[in-house]
């Protein structure tokens, strides 16, 4: 689905006005953190003496089999499981096991992106470190306090990257700065949502709400902050980040992009090529599980517990009638990326022409295959985000 559908939506129905409402992909740039001086991209430029070529993970699959000049020969995994979550698994999975991949996983468990590792290295759980957390849902800046020494040769990312620094002969003083003062640096930010709240604060009150002006709110002055049991309300009485101040149905600035001015719905390729939308007549809603981060906790027999809809594929009954699938029935999805088997649960839970299934780890399954063996390369066409939810299959019965 094209990314100008999924965000202009809410426009359409005014709930940008109300608690909760309007669509928010994500609240993280809303903290406004001193990003660089964590990146430090002078090193980059000092080391390299130009900036560094950037991959696009969701085009994992590839890079590992089709970039060239230079080919990626080594891969550096930590706070992901590329095996499990990247799409296209089947052109990931070709790409992992290549003889001249030197790959390396840092991690709390054996994930499926372990079992193509060269080298595993154990990595510290957030019980085991300390850490600034900000969020993707809601607007409180948080610190993490480190519960418990670290277990066996688990190290946290800044310790590993600190040795891995010192190994390879770099000794610019950021690789000895302390956990604390990179915190610091962090919060060293102009962004005056960040007015007031360091260190020394988030590890007294231990979350700290950022700080909104009433501005958009009814009922307050605009120089005003606005406490933190008021709900933000930024759009209420417009705002928009555009010149009018306006939310744009038609956005001419996008033609210089290449892109269609106009709120439009670009459907999935497959349902695009004649002989291939019959093929493939079906959409395919990739979903995350309700209890784990994408693939993360899927491992844990109690959070999988929670999960009653693992390995099954929900059908609309007039679906499933046309290919004479009963509920419970073992099921084969396919196009032309890849095929995993699943059990069907025929209920109505989605319409007319869309089946779904739940993400889930590979080795953990019988076929060791997860639903994105399906999930295609394509970027959308703003942002170049993974297109997950623009994916076109066929189902028929498995062992008929």
């Amino acid at each position: 689905m094209s990314m100008r559908a999924v965000t202009m939506l809410p426009c359409l129905i005014g709930s940008w006005k109300e608690v909760g409402g309007g669509l928010q992909l994500s609240t993280s740039e809303a903290f406004g953190l001193n990003s660089a001086a964590l990146k430090m991209p002078e090193l980059m430029l000092k080391a390299l003496g130009r900036p560094a070529r950037i991959v696009n993970m969701v085009q994992l699959g590839k890079a590992l089999n089709s970039l060239d000049n230079p080919p990626v020969k080594a891969l550096f995994v930590y706070n992901s499981n590329p095996a499990a979550v990247c799409p296209n698994r089947n052109e990931v999975i070709r790409g992992l096991k290549r003889s001249d991949l030197f790959t390396v996983v840092h991690e709390q468990f054996f994930t499926d992106t372990c079992d193509y590792a060269d080298i595993v290295l154990p990595a510290t759980t957030f019980f085991e470190h300390k850490d600034l957390v900000p969020a993707y849902g809601h607007y409180y800046l948080q610190i993490s306090s480190q519960a418990v020494d670290p277990l066996g040769e688990c190290r946290s990312n800044v310790e590993l990257f600190r040795a891995l620094a010192e190994r390879m002969g770099f000794d610019d003083d950021c690789f000895r700065d302390t956990v604390d003062s990179m915190i610091e640096d962090a919060l060293d930010s102009q962004n005056p949502r960040l007015h007031g709240i360091s260190r020394e604060r988030l590890e007294k009150e231990n979350q700290v709400r950022l700080n909104f002006s009433q501005e958009g709110t009814p009922g307050h002055a605009d120089d005003d902050t606005l406490p933190a049991n008021e709900p933000y309300l930024p759009f209420a009485h417009g705002g928009f980040a555009t010149p009018s101040g306006k939310a744009l149905f038609y956005n001419e600035s996008l033609k210089s992009l290449g892109l269609d001015p106009v709120v439009a719905f670009t459907p999935p390729d497959e349902s695009r090529h004649g002989s291939r939308a019959s093929a493939y007549p079906l959409e395919l809603l990739a979903r995350k599980p309700d209890n784990h981060l994408n693939s993360t906790f899927s491992n844990l027999p109690s959070v999988r517990e929670m999960e009653p809809w693992m390995g099954k594929l929900e059908m609309h009954p007039t679906d499933a009638a046309a290919r004479k699938i009963r509920d419970g029935d073992s099921v084969r999805i396919f196009n032309e990326r890849g095929e995993i088997i699943l059990q069907a649960i025929v209920d109505g839970s989605v319409q007319n022409g869309v089946v779904a299934a739940r993400l889930d780890w590979a080795r953990l399954r019988p076929d060791a295959r997860n639903i994105n063996v399906l999930t295609s390369e394509k970027l959308t066409d703003m942002g170049n985000a993974a297109t997950f939810y623009s994916v076109c299959v066929e189902v028929e019965l498995f062992g008929a």
